[in-house]
């Protein structure tokens, strides 16, 4: 039996390291200067916990803004609990560490893109999609937001698949 070294895999446990450590900061000292982050994660992945109301308007994934409002941050081994504000509705969720499909923090020009293959067959339909190592990923503007941000680094595993 041939044995190999599975060099996505280990590149995904430390770019997912990385988030913990980056919200351990956060939880224990505060967002600091115009840092804030866009995390965008599966809401169908098994242990996911987000009130009924979310699931049902974000079937399959739900980008959260952590910047002025979110309170209560724990961070533990396998993910995140935050309570975030809805509309003056505030409701708590945990979030998995392996349930986030990107994390962007476009104040530095900074993001994540988490990729999931289900071996090698190309995706259907996506013949049209450009390569994700072309796009740049480019979280999404708010009133309330720095006119300043602009496109966001996307750091993507595919070229260092088989």
């Amino acid at each position: 039996m041939s044995r190999s070294i599975d060099y996505g895999n280990l590149m995904h446990n430390a770019m997912r390291g990385l988030i913990r450590r980056v919200l351990e900061d956060v939880a224990e000292h505060g967002l600091p200067g115009a840092h804030h982050f866009f995390i965008t994660f599966d809401t169908m992945h098994p242990d996911v916990e987000i009130a009924d109301w979310l699931s049902d308007r974000f079937p399959e994934d739900m980008t959260v803004v952590m910047q002025h409002w979110f309170d209560d941050l724990k961070i533990g081994d396998e993910g995140f609990a935050v309570t975030l504000n809805f509309g003056e509705n505030p409701e708590r969720m945990f979030i998995p560490f392996d349930a986030i499909r990107t994390f962007v923090d476009p104040s530095v020009e900074f993001g994540l893109r988490f990729e999931t293959h289900d071996g090698d067959e190309e995706d259907e339909g996506d013949e049209d999609m450009p390569a994700l190592d072309d796009a740049p990923l480019r979280a999404p503007r708010g009133a309330d937001e720095d006119e300043g941000a602009t496109d966001a680094e996307v750091v993507s595993l595919d070229s260092f698949r088989k």
